[in-house]
């Protein structure tokens, strides 16, 4: 035997409203939230240590994706400043590319407070570290192991 089931056309649209509201709701607090936790970045990234930027970067991530406007600006301005915007999106991306993009931006201030390229060794270093590594290391001859026979 079914149990009667109230009809569900009359509730869809209600339904859908408040689900409507409720995200919009939501976003608005993921903003909001978002935007404290720059605020926090915004502050701690002068003090000693390396955690105001990572704050501000999960701010970031959290603003950009929940507000429309916050996204059609921050493509405006990628499209303003390719080369600036560039590092933040590849943070921005679900796995991330930590390393390489600190890497490319001490590359980039060295190049800046370095103006010539004889004093810049972070670039000789690493190739330097990268051919050392690709050599291996030669093979150690075994000592001679004599072999006992059990037919002696």
């Amino acid at each position: 035997m079914y149990l009667a089931a109230p009809s569900t056309r009359a509730s869809r649209a209600s339904d859908a409203f408040a689900r409507d509201l409720m995200g919009r709701v939501v976003r608005f607090l993921l903003v909001v939230l978002g935007l404290l936790i720059m605020a926090v970045g915004l502050v701690t990234t002068p003090l000693p240590g390396h955690l105001g930027l990572p704050i501000l970067m999960v701010g970031l991530i959290i603003v950009l994706r929940n507000s429309f406007k916050a996204r059609r600006r921050f493509v405006a301005i990628q499209r303003a400043h390719p080369k600036v915007v560039f590092p933040l999106r590849r943070l921005l991306r679900r796995e991330p590319e930590v390393v390489a993009v600190f890497w490319q931006q001490a590359l980039r201030v060295e190049r800046l407070v370095l103006r010539t390229p004889r004093l810049r060794f972070m670039g000789r270093t690493r190739r330097s570290l990268v051919r050392g590594r690709r050599r291996a290391p030669a093979a150690t001859p075994v000592a001679a192991v004599p072999t006992i026979c059990a037919a002696e």
